[in-house]
């Protein structure tokens, strides 16, 4: 699919939570009474270290300290659908590298994410555009994955609050935007299985509380002796009939990554 994709994918999916500041001093009755209010406000949001474990665990599910996987993404509207064969490469959560290798209209156009900044190649036109952090929430290649999806920039952990409930079978992490966090979620519920600790859906909310889209994850296999979902499902609850999905055909983790693979010459690279 990061980042998701891709990341379908790639990609999906993550701590203390920082002292909350004090008022001032010398505040009167109803200043005192104001900043007590904020703080058992601002305390419910904090992260619990379960819910924090818990998350970071799903967030590096599919990265580790490197990876290296090849996936089919298929994008379906209610006038075409298409399929494109990627191969990705991580190195952490700071670097991503994306190919496409078919069609042949499309092989080569190639992602490439170094720390905070991200760019797009083109071979038709033989080109390199450097994506603005404005078209991060853009959509990746017609796809319903964004930029943000496939390549983020840092663990869901450092960019949200999250608390745990349990619903049945199910363990029901809810995400909170941090003050500093640039998004334009809400709210994130992420449903994790009670028996494997693996994520079941993914619900992204808007600020007015409505569900916007929905990741799902599917078909359980094995991958470097660790057990996860090899499909997952991007569906836009607003268009109907869209959705994305995609499949890993191989992910091996903790692989040795070449330092340039994330390089702007690679990534200009005619692939043939």
């Amino acid at each position: 699919m990061k980042r998701a994709a891709i990341r379908s994918l790639i990609s999906i999916l993550l701590l203390v939570v920082a002292g909350w500041v004090q008022g001032a001093d010398g505040q009167g009755a109803d200043g005192q009474a104001s900043a007590r209010q904020a703080s058992v406000a601002q305390e419910a949001v904090q992260s619990e270290p379960d819910a924090v474990a818990l998350l970071r665990k799903i967030d590096e599910l599919y990265r580790s300290d490197s990876s290296h996987a090849t996936m089919t993404m298929e994008i379906v509207t209610p006038n075409w659908q298409r399929t494109m064969a990627l191969e990705a490469w991580t190195r952490g959560m700071e670097d991503t590298f994306i190919r496409v290798l078919s069609p042949k209209k499309d092989r080569g156009v190639a992602t490439l994410k170094i720390d905070r900044e991200m760019w797009n190649y083109f071979p038709k036109i033989n080109k390199v555009i450097k994506v603005p952090p404005s078209m991060m929430m853009g959509a990746w290649m017609g796809s319903d994955f964004t930029n943000d999806d496939l390549v983020r920039e840092v663990s869901l952990v450092e960019e949200y609050h999250v608390t745990l409930q349990e619903a049945d079978a199910l363990h029901v992490l809810t995400l909170i935007p941090r003050t500093q966090t640039v998004t334009v979620w809400a709210r994130i519920v992420i449903r994790v299985s009670r028996d494997k600790l693996l994520p079941v859906d993914q619900t992204y909310f808007n600020e007015q509380g409505e569900r916007v889209r929905v990741m799902t994850f599917a078909e359980n296999k094995t991958f470097s002796g660790r057990e996860m979902p090899s499909v997952m499902t991007m569906t836009p609850l607003n268009k109907d009939g869209h959705k994305t999905v995609v499949r890993y055909q191989s992910l091996t983790l903790d692989v040795p990554v070449e330092d340039d693979i994330f390089t702007l010459r690679n990534l200009q690279k005619r692939f043939r």
